[in-house]
């Protein structure tokens, strides 16, 4: 495959960006996304210039660093990571836009790569549970009906990868927010900062600069984890919960 890329260049958060277009040749199908960069940024040392700055990690699916908006979808075509993007996901002779996430919230550190360390400081506001030390409990000795137990499950498969808030008009953090309060708020081991750790969370998310939930469904719709905004209304009823009795002002 030979393809055209058009990728954002930018030195730092207070430099001028632009895009600049790249060809590369003899791509095989059965690459990754970021193996592809790989060859790219191999060609470009050789001929002496920088290489292209992105996140990467573990390259199978799990960390979320590989944050790339791709031909106007964050990881691009298909609900997945970009390091799970194959280039068979495209065809010889396409022109390929890469851009890092665009958000007041996360500022380009370079090229590809943007500052996350916000949803870092969200999870530290609240996203804990307080558990006695000691020997385990027994399996059952906490029954949690099943539902229960799948839906807190599918909630803490988030991997907070900010395809969200690349994906939202708004830059909002609702569903990555959403997805850490619900985990444990459904759970009996959650319950002892339950009002607390919305609250704090919540008001670390606004503090951070992300925008509003206007509930357009762009951020479930591109999420990798197929996280439901069932979760939105799980942290909607929470907070209102948590105000109505709050012990903060």
């Amino acid at each position: 495959m030979n393809l055209t890329l058009k990728v954002w260049r930018q030195k730092n958060a207070n430099s001028k960006g632009e895009f600049k277009t790249y060809h590369v040749k003899d791509i095989s199908p059965d690459m990754s996304f970021l193996e592809m960069f790989d060859v790219l940024n191999e060609e470009l040392l050789l001929k002496g210039e920088d290489p292209i700055a992105f996140d990467h990690d573990c390259r199978e699916g799990i960390c979320g660093m590989c944050s790339m908006y791709i031909n106007g979808h964050p990881h691009g075509p298909g609900q997945t990571t970009t390091c799970q993007l194959h280039m068979r996901s495209f065809k010889d002779g396409d022109t390929i836009v890469v851009e890092p996430w665009r958000a007041k919230a996360f500022p380009v550190v370079k090229d590809l790569v943007v500052d996350r360390s916000a949803f870092d400081r969200i999870i530290q506001a609240g996203g804990y549970i307080s558990v006695n030390t000691g020997n385990a409990p027994d399996a059952n000795e906490i029954p949690i009906p099943k539902e229960v137990a799948d839906a807190a499950f599918n909630a803490a498969t988030c991997i907070g990868c900010g395809a969200c808030v690349a994906a939202c008009k708004n830059a909002s953090a609702m569903l990555f927010v959403a997805a850490k309060v619900a985990q444990f708020a459904m759970l009996p081991q959650g319950q002892v900062e339950r009002k607390k750790r919305v609250e704090q969370m919540v008001a670390q998310m606004d503090a951070e600069g992300f925008g509003a939930c206007t509930n357009t469904g762009a951020c479930a719709a591109e999420c990798p984890k197929e996280i439901s905004l069932a979760n939105i209304a799980i942290l909607n009823r929470e907070y209102l919960a948590a105000k109505a009795t709050s012990e903060y002002v």
